[in-house]
């Protein structure tokens, strides 16, 4: 992919629906009673591989046009045995959940995905489900796929979290409806919560205290209609970009402003963005805004410790913002990036250098001096959907035209990414 210098950047968009939500409304409307509707449901490949696995499950799910998902759902003890590998290609989000979801069930699993999955720890959502009974081996001491998952009871525990992951913490969730007894999540920071919100709207008994996440064993739930949010995570190249570009204004339309997710707002605003949101409304217990940013001149700031994971997808994208505005800024307690689809430090950090920006790579996050000249090069995406997109928004800002090799991995959570950018320069 090329991506040229803009000159502005003007329109009004809706970016596709939420990643996180989607995985969880095919997850957890395969497992309630009755037909679950999604409108808005994000078709890229995370997602479509959750829809592949629980069809292989028993669970019969129809697409529509327009995004529009049909998920016949069998109750909690409906799934069937697969005779096939459940193959969650890169998603870890279908892999760990799916390890939770498949402890309690009466069958035996294997789960399997693509090289970058097989090289992602699985071993911290492991440790703590064997804790409830589980039963999963795979290689490297059970630590990564493929993944034998032998179903049986589950009984609950009181678990502190290692990391603040809402991936983790929702594996634990599901597993938690299936055990004999109350389970106790403690986190050590609020992470993304659209599991405990979508979990009960479906009639699932969950409440949190502080940083505890209570769970209590349900026999049933119920089928819901759920409208999917624009992807806050993929909002943020388009907020970045119309900060960064000169004289632009962009509008984005229905996107989720969870306030676990918003830690990309958080950072902007303190950074001097021109950003707001109107029409703020709720929609299946999450809350939904028009999002407007204006060009802007950009101060370096610290980004640390409680706003970590709610934008831990959103860094290498504040790494571009952070090139392009004055003064340094720095980003640590960002270890969690080690183990995305790709190293987040190291990549981001190697492929901003190939602009001419001075960035240094820390053990856990970035040191980066903001306000130089950012010149066009030809990056790498590493498989990595979110830094083929990140560096697309660098390549805007340059002072020549930018390459990206492997700008198909866009297609993992954001298909038309590049189509959209384009028809916004002017």
């Amino acid at each position: 992919m090329i991506i040229s210098p803009a000159k502005s950047l003007k329109g009004e968009i809706t970016i596709p629906g939420d990643k996180s939500i989607s995985h969880r409304a095919v997850m957890f409307g395969a497992i309630a009673e009755g037909i679950t509707e999604i409108d808005g449901f994000l078709t890229g490949e995370d997602c479509l591989s959750t829809i592949d696995c629980f069809r292989k499950l028993g669970i019969q799910i129809d697409t529509f046009p327009h995004n529009k998902v049909k998920v016949f759902g069998k109750g909690m003890y409906g799934l069937q045995p697969s005779s096939d590998v459940l193959y969650t290609g890169n998603s870890g989000t279908t892999t760990r959940l799916l390890l939770g979801l498949l402890s309690g069930q009466g069958f035996e699993s294997k789960i399997d995905g693509d090289e970058s999955i097989r090289k992602r720890p699985m071993g911290r959502v492991i440790e703590p489900l064997t804790q409830m009974g589980a039963n999963i081996t795979g290689m490297d001491n059970n630590n990564l796929c493929p993944l034998v998952i032998k179903g049986q009871p589950l009984h609950g525990i009181k678990y502190k979290l290692p990391v603040a992951s809402a991936q983790l913490k929702s594996a634990l969730l599901l597993a938690s409806l299936y055990a004999q007894d109350h389970t106790i999540i403690i986190e050590p920071e609020k992470s993304r919560d659209h599991s405990e919100l979508m979990l009960n709207y479906f009639g699932a008994n969950i409440y949190t205290d502080g940083l505890d996440v209570h769970s209590a064993p349900v026999s049933q739930l119920h089928a819901q209609h759920i409208t999917v949010p624009g992807d806050i995570s993929s909002a943020a190249y388009f907020m970045v970009a119309g900060l960064i570009v000169p004289d632009s204004e962009i509008v984005i339309k229905n996107v989720g402003i969870n306030p676990t997710r918003t830690g990309i707002i958080d950072v902007l605003t303190q950074m001097g963005a021109n950003i707001h949101m109107n029409n703020t409304r709720t929609m299946n217990n999450e809350p939904v805004a028009d999002v407007v940013v204006k060009s802007s001149s950009l101060v370096g700031t610290i980004i640390e410790g409680a706003l970590i994971p709610r934008l831990i997808d959103e860094i290498p994208v504040i790494a571009v913002a952070a090139a392009a505005a004055k003064g340094t800024t720095i980003i640590k307690d960002a270890q969690e990036l080690k183990v995305k689809e790709s190293n987040r430090i190291k990549t981001v950090v190697t492929e901003l250098k190939k602009t001419g920006i001075n960035i240094q790579e820390t053990d856990d996050g970035m040191i980066i001096e903001g306000g130089q000249t950012i010149n066009g090069a030809q990056f790498e995406s590493y498989h990595d959907h979110r830094i083929a997109m990140s560096m697309a928004v660098a390549g805007l800002v340059a002072t020549n035209e930018s390459f990206i090799n492997g700008s198909d991995s866009v297609n993992i959570s954001f298909p038309g990414y590049f189509k959209l950018l384009e028809c916004l320069q002017r």
